[in-house]
């Protein structure tokens, strides 16, 4: 099934500062985000005389004049009574600490996703680990591009308003009382190192964070903290996961775009698409070629400095893949490149 094809039934989004009800007690706001896709969605879950809010936005002024306007307006000045968040990316978690503190209230979320954020947001104002500089290096990185990476490190905490000291572990498969209906905890890898989804079957919804998305596919990509690592093979096992467990007829609340049915068929299309972009880097790799020289055989437009960072992630994501699978070799040479061939 084309993204087209999937069955958008709330096509017109609210704009920042506004809502859209979804059902009864489930509240759809938007975000603005400097960056593509420009917008991040939000929810506010009505529970009782508070609200329960899933994901936060970016850390701007720009979010913070939005949540103040939702406040006096659609939220009908009613208090935050609890603040979950999907997963540590910073337009999912970056007003958090602002939300959580505002009303004296704890943060939900999963043990790695909090600890993970933590350790980013420690980075602010180091160096450039040696490590770093070594893994993008490998992958082909010229030196303007490791100047740029350098003069960029460590700016994830800019994003994030400071964490709180503490948090709630949700934990995959737990039931969480919102409202008087039960969603419960379905935990996915490979975006995110423990990204949470929320499925109310007595509403028939799934809050699906970036896990699972309807016009855009989620990045997932190896990092330097982790070069050996295979995240392709946990998000490929994480939405077979999701199709097992969730029923094809909910109605999907993403972090982009738009809520959308068709659930399985998206998982599906998800897939087989990454099945088929390795079985192209395979054939592509019958001569030895470093990270940098697939980006024609993985992306359809140009690899620009701004993304090359996720660029390579995601092309050491099906390298890696393939690596496992025993479908790839890999070798370094004399200066520390690493070179891919087909095994």
């Amino acid at each position: 099934m084309d993204p087209q094809s999937l069955i958008y039934p709330l096509q017109s989004p609210p704009a920042a500062g506004d809502a859209l009800q979804v059902v009864p007690g489930v509240l759809w706001l938007r975000m603005p985000l400097p960056m593509p896709p420009g917008h991040i969605n939000v929810w506010a879950l009505e529970d009782g005389d508070t609200w329960t809010l899933v994901d936060t936005g970016m850390q701007t002024t720009e979010t913070a004049a939005a949540w103040q306007s939702a406040f006096s307006g659609p939220l009908l000045g009613r208090p935050v009574g609890r603040v979950i968040c999907t997963h540590m990316h910073p337009d999912h978690i970056g007003m958090a600490g602002w939300l959580t503190r505002r009303f004296d209230r704890q943060l939900w979320i999963t043990r790695l996703e909090y600890l993970t954020c933590r350790m980013l947001a420690a980075d602010t104002g180091r160096e450039p680990p040696a490590d770093a500089v070594r893994f993008y290096r490998a992958a082909g990185w010229d030196e303007d591009a490791i100047e740029d990476y350098k003069a960029r490190f460590g700016g994830f905490g800019k994003h994030i308003y400071p964490l709180p000291d503490s948090f709630r572990r949700i934990i995959d498969g737990e039931e969480i009382a919102i409202g008087g209906r039960i969603w419960r905890a379905v935990i996915g890898r490979g975006h995110s190192p423990e990204h949470l989804c929320l499925h109310c079957p007595q509403l028939g919804l799934m809050i699906s964070g970036d896990q699972v998305l309807p016009r855009i596919t989620s990045n997932v990509s190896v990092f330097p903290t982790e070069p050996q690592a295979d995240p392709l093979a946990d998000w490929l096992t994480s939405i077979r996961e999701i199709s097992r467990r969730l029923p094809d007829d909910v109605l999907v609340l993403p972090s982009h775009n738009e809520p959308f049915q068709g659930l399985h068929a998206r998982l599906e299309q998800l897939s087989a698409r990454h099945e088929q972009m390795l079985g192209r880097l395979r054939d592509a790799l019958r001569e030895p070629k470093r990270a940098i020289d697939v980006f024609d055989v993985l992306f359809r437009r140009r690899v620009g400095l701004s993304v090359l960072s996720l660029a390579t992630g995601e092309a050491l994501a099906h390298l890696n893949c393939l690596i496992y699978r025993n479908r790839v070799a890999r070798t370094l040479d004399a200066e520390g490149i690493a070179w891919y061939r087909s095994a």
